[in-house]
């Protein structure tokens, strides 16, 4: 999953070379829903025979998947896009990084988890860390990455929304066809943004990198991570499985400087340190003292 979310930064940048963003996200939306319909039906046989969770949809859950799909799919995949046009994959990775903190704060307020102080201590030094990569360029929505590092961080509390309330309806489904639902519901919020653009497309100007690119980010950035990520969901507290985005912005950098050619700064690796140690301090438990004898 995390490898798929890495590549899917570079994959992204590729393709906002030919299609823009207002564009490139409704489309990936559009078919990422039609491959999950499709593995829906064609998934349908197993897992009628799965006792552990239904795939029968529940019409008292159609408000609370009208959310999901606002966050986790319209809101997250559409501001990923647009901030990441105006930004490098070194800020949004690192950005998206301070997601387990904003789903810990999130999840506080549900009751969900119990701040502690290295928790404290580790909100305190990402949001450092985002802050020295905003200061990069100066404090201006002119200057730099700034404006698109804004729209990431909105992204990135979008997902994190997606992920805390997901939590509460995981148990209930299947992990197909919680997606499956979930890609329809976005599918269905951006059709109207998804028709507008196509019909403003240049089919014909956009190249084979563009839709090769259209095709990575629906088919890996959004179904098959999506589905290991709902898998991981049911099993994994909601903070503890988003940790292990600490790997994505350490390979997501380095690529983006090997592929794309992008700057390594002194701000971008400072901030960088800042964001991983947080991150790692607010996720990290305590260990459990030993039992006599061991």
């Amino acid at each position: 999953m995390v490898l798929m979310w890495t590549c899917n930064f570079l994959a992204a940048k590729i393709a906002l070379r030919y299609l823009d963003p207002v564009t490139l996200g409704p489309l990936r939306v559009e078919l990422a829903a039609l491959i999950m319909l499709v593995i829906y039906a064609g998934t349908a046989r197993r897992r009628a025979g799965e006792p552990s969770a239904s795939s029968a949809f529940d019409r008292g859950d159609l408000w609370r998947f009208f959310w999901l799909g606002v966050f986790g799919v319209a809101g997250n995949q559409l501001l990923f896009l647009i901030g990441l046009n105006y930004t490098t994959v070194g800020h949004s990775a690192l950005i998206i990084a301070t997601g387990p903190i904003t789903i810990l704060l999130l999840a506080r307020m549900q009751r969900l988890e119990l701040l502690t102080v290295n928790k404290l201590l580790g909100m305190v030094l990402s949001f450092s860390g985002v802050a020295l990569l905003a200061l990069e360029k100066g404090i201006s929505l002119q200057a730099g990455t700034l404006k698109g590092d804004l729209i990431t961080f909105a992204g990135s509390f979008s997902f994190a929304c997606y992920t805390v309330l997901s939590k509460r309806i995981a148990p209930k489904y299947d992990t197909i066809s919680m997606n499956t639902y979930l890609y329809i519901s976005g599918a269905v919020i951006v059709m109207p943004l998804a028709i507008w653009r196509a019909l403003r497309l240049d089919w014909a100007a956009v190249s084979w990198q563009g839709w090769l690119g259209l095709l990575y980010l629906a088919l890996f950035g959004s179904v098959c991570a999506y589905l290991i990520y709902y898998w991981a969901l049911r099993h994994l507290a909601a903070s503890r499985l988003a940790a292990f985005t600490y790997f994505q912005p350490v390979l997501a950098t380095l690529l983006g400087v090997a592929v794309l050619g992008e700057e390594m700064t002194h701000n971008l690796l400072g901030g960088g340190a800042l964001v991983l140690v947080g991150v790692y301090l607010a996720e990290r438990r305590p260990k459990r003292k030993r039992a006599d004898g061991e």
